[in-house]
């Protein structure tokens, strides 16, 4: 019984279910970047990290940029994406309900999944590592270079945005937007330029989750959905707009997932975030880090 709790199976689950939990809470946590200043979910937040991966594919194999520079450039593309979409879509359907709202970021969603089958096929594509190839053993565990990528990746974005958040003007001024955008607008923000940096934000956040996971999953037109609905459940588990519930739900989610194809069945372990997602809205729909009180003065 001890071994098979702590033994070099336990840590080969957990580490992938961090590598991947990492993943989901990059995703979640671009549902909570445009969630605080707009109360809008994103749900094409999915395409976003399947377009990062996808044009990292692109500039490298395609246009033979060296890696690093192919990884910049994707997630450059996808946040003018990012900005195309609250420029051109949101924007015009601004008076819109947050029902409808989430419709349009549906129908966003669709489209960027069929242009992306048009340009790039149904073939999986796969970036090369970001350095070396080979994994090494590590207590009996077989640890490869990329998923640290992602661990070290993962940790500096979120150290990034939470300086971003409480140090920056605008990082702070987003905030303000979220809390009150009349106010906001009243002491001289400008709020529609906030919400478009929060899609330019989000969007290169999922970019970036992309690109780095891409070494490891292999990327196809059709991946964004479930990993928009994974980050979409531990957005909702961490509670919505929560930055720090975002990232300790996607790990608990991560690790879920891991143990759970481990243990059980590897056909389950899509079906947890589901799970999890359902018994955080039966018994505590403002998250594991949310307040009630919070929760009841947003329209969403």
């Amino acid at each position: 019984m001890g071994d098979f709790f702590y033994g070099a199976a336990w840590l080969q689950y957990a580490l992938g279910g961090i590598t991947i939990g990492a993943i989901y809470a990059l995703v979640a946590i671009g549902y909570n970047i445009i969630y605080n200043v707009t109360e809008i979910i994103n749900f094409a937040q999915g395409e976003f990290v399947m377009l990062g991966g996808l044009f990292g594919v692109f500039y490298h194999q395609t246009c033979g940029l060296p890696l690093a520079p192919a990884v910049f450039s994707a997630v450059l593309t996808v946040g003018v994406v990012g900005l195309f979409l609250e420029r051109y879509v949101i924007r015009r359907a601004r008076h819109a309900t947050v029902l409808s709202m989430i419709i349009v970021t549906i129908a966003f969603s669709i489209l960027l999944k069929g242009g992306a089958m048009l340009a790039w096929g149904k073939d999986p594509h796969r970036l090369p590592a970001f350095s070396g190839t080979g994994a090494f053993l590590w207590h009996g565990v077989a640890v490869q270079p990329q998923a640290l990528w992602v661990l070290g990746i993962s940790a500096l974005v979120v150290g990034i945005l939470t300086v971003f958040f409480r140090k920056s003007f605008y990082g702070k001024a987003m905030l303000a937007c979220a809390d009150n955008p009349n106010a906001a607008r009243l002491v001289g923000i400008p709020v529609r330029t906030m919400v478009m940096l929060s899609f330019v934000l989000s969007a290169t956040v999922g970019a970036v989750a992309g690109a780095a996971i891409c070494p490891i999953t292999l990327m196809e037109y059709d991946r964004g959905a479930l990993l928009g609905l994974k980050g979409f459940g531990a957005a909702v588990l961490g509670g919505l707009g929560q930055f720090s519930g975002a990232l300790v739900a996607g790990l608990l989610l991560g690790l879920s997932e891991s143990f759970c194809a481990g243990y059980l069945s590897s056909g389950y372990k899509d079906a947890v975030a589901l799970v999890l997602l359902m018994l955080a809205l039966f018994f505590k729909p403002e998250g594991l880090f949310g307040s009630k009180e919070a929760a009841g003065l947003k329209r969403f």
